[in-house]
């Protein structure tokens, strides 16, 4: 189902009316220009869509927040073809069925301390700890001790085949013992080990960055960052298209058309946009209803209407971006017959910082109520929205989600988001099949082996009906025309690096 074409115009006109208003979110050009750093270089200006959700503690999605603002790293990285290349680690060897050594390259802290073994180690052992558990280490115990100085010795609990490439994750970010001073909190202000130093956060609104000038990858060529949360994706099209900001994250693609196309980057993208069907509580617990929903959804008009050809109608988890998987979607098995919905109320959630969901989520609710559903739409920022979603307060949410952020793995995502020890199961699916399917994937080693286990535990996954695929997206950044080096990559780990300038 699409909607209709004449709805959307009124919206454009009214982004290019409120130009002027919304550009009092960001710094004037007279502003910008005393903006500059140490040596004549520039700040780059940032307009970012999610604010932080639980105050930049890297464990949750705030992680990547750091991570692409350059401020945190991990031992590894994801390399262009997803494998797990040097960052903190510059080498590592596998010396057994449980346990791997990662020899550390010469780094230093944001606060002047070295990177050691023993700061790792502390470092992975609070990741280990947290409540909730990060992704990348759903269903993993993992233990780190420091041999020596530049050596870290890391054992699992079962093995892990994948270890280096789960330690890319943000989520695992290195941060010196600065950071855990204050008891039950992680603060990344200056405790980092990226090319910027946090100096200030401003609760949700916004962040300032420094050059970090001893950053063991080399200089950056930007003095700074001054970043602000935006959470309307006009106001963050309108700011760059006014010359208020040099880069714009996550551009609607209504907004689009209103930039040159210069200035206009799209990225596929891992991401994947679905429907989360609550299987814990009210009315989805019935496989039943879980299957008339689904029955109702129709994702033909979404990539089309909605995302105006800026996306792939859903076909799994795991979309197009992930080469591999196109085309070898196994079919999935043992679904529930529909019931009939007979006025049944539920609760449809979603956020708008990615500015599409509403429009998504209202398409659901009409497709919904067309098969009997009677629906309560709730739009609100992500920031307020997470944790009543975890908690099981919706029956139904819209996610637009990256399927390989967490690690680059396509089996941790799986376990993360729908085992019953997720750590970020907005599903709230805890089922035996499931289990098993994800935890043998996780067992297999060989890495074409380990992808076809893969697809077996996405098609049960399917198979329960918690989750529909809608679209995969094709993400758009808006990129100023004198800004050089704008770090895009599939897995929306990376923005800002040492090269990005203006």
């Amino acid at each position: 189902m699409s909607l209709p074409r004449p709805l959307r115009h009124p919206r454009l006109l009214a982004a290019l009316l409120l130009t002027p208003v919304l550009a009092g979110c960001f710094a004037s050009g007279a502003d910008r220009d005393r903006g500059a750093g140490a040596g004549g270089a520039a700040r780059l200006r940032v307009a970012l869509a999610f604010p932080p959700a639980e105050r930049l503690s890297p464990y949750g999605a705030d992680g990547t927040i750091l991570s692409r603002l350059g401020v945190t790293e991990s031992l590894t990285a994801l390399d262009g073809n997803g494998a797990a290349a040097p960052a903190l680690a510059s080498s590592w060897r596998k010396e057994g069925a449980r346990s791997w050594l990662f020899t550390l390259r010469e780094a230093g802290f944001h606060d002047g301390t070295d990177v050691t073994a023993q700061a790792v180690a502390t470092s992975l052992a609070r990741a280990a700890r947290a409540k909730p558990a990060p992704a990348a280490l759903s269903g993993v115990e993992l233990t780190a001790k420091a041999v020596d100085r530049h050596r870290v010795r890391i054992t699992t609990g079962r093995p892990d085949p994948i270890l280096p490439l789960r330690l890319s994750s943000p989520a695992l970010a290195v941060l010196s013992a600065k950071a855990y001073a204050r008891q039950g909190a992680t603060d990344p202000a200056g405790s980092g080990t990226g090319p910027f130093v946090l100096k200030q956060v401003n609760g949700t609104s916004s962040a300032t960055l420094d050059r970090y000038d001893a950053y063991w990858g080399g200089r950056a060529e930007a003095a700074g960052i001054d970043v602000r949360f935006i959470a309307d994706g006009t106001a963050r099209t309108n700011a760059l298209r006014g010359g208020d900001t040099d880069i714009a994250e996550a551009v609607p693609v209504a907004q689009a058309a209103t930039l040159d196309a210069g200035t206009r980057r799209e990225t596929a993208t891992a991401r994947t946009t679905s429907l989360l069907l609550n299987s814990r509580s009210g009315p989805f617990r019935d496989a039943g209803l879980r299957s008339a929903a689904r029955a109702a959804v129709d994702t033909s008009g979404l990539a089309r209407g909605v995302y105006e050809g800026h996306a792939d109608r859903g076909a799994g988890i795991y979309g197009p971006a992930v080469t591999w998987a196109e085309g070898r979607h196994r079919r999935p098995e043992g679904r529930a017959a529909a019931k009939r919905a007979d006025g049944t109320d539920v609760t449809l959630a979603t956020y708008d910082n990615r500015p599409e969901l509403p429009e998504v989520a209202q398409v659901l609710k009409q497709q919904l109520e067309k098969a009997g559903f009677r629906v309560k739409l709730v739009v609100r920022e992500y920031s307020r929205l997470e944790s009543d979603a975890l908690a099981g307060k919706f029956d139904a949410f819209v996610l637009a989600r990256n399927s390989l952020v967490d690690t680059g793995d396509p089996v941790a995502v799986l376990a993360g988001d729908y085992t019953c020890a997720g750590g970020y199961n907005l599903a709230l699916l805890c089922d035996r099949g499931v289990d098993r399917a994800v935890a043998a994937a996780e067992r297999t080693a060989d890495p074409a082996e380990r992808r076809t286990a893969a697809l077996r535990a996405e098609a049960a996954i399917l198979g329960t009906d918690t989750v529909v695929p809608l679209v995969h997206q094709r993400v758009i950044t808006g990129v100023g025309s004198a800004v050089k080096g704008v770090l895009l990559d599939p897995y929306e780990r990376t923005l800002i690096g040492t090269g990005t300038r203006r």
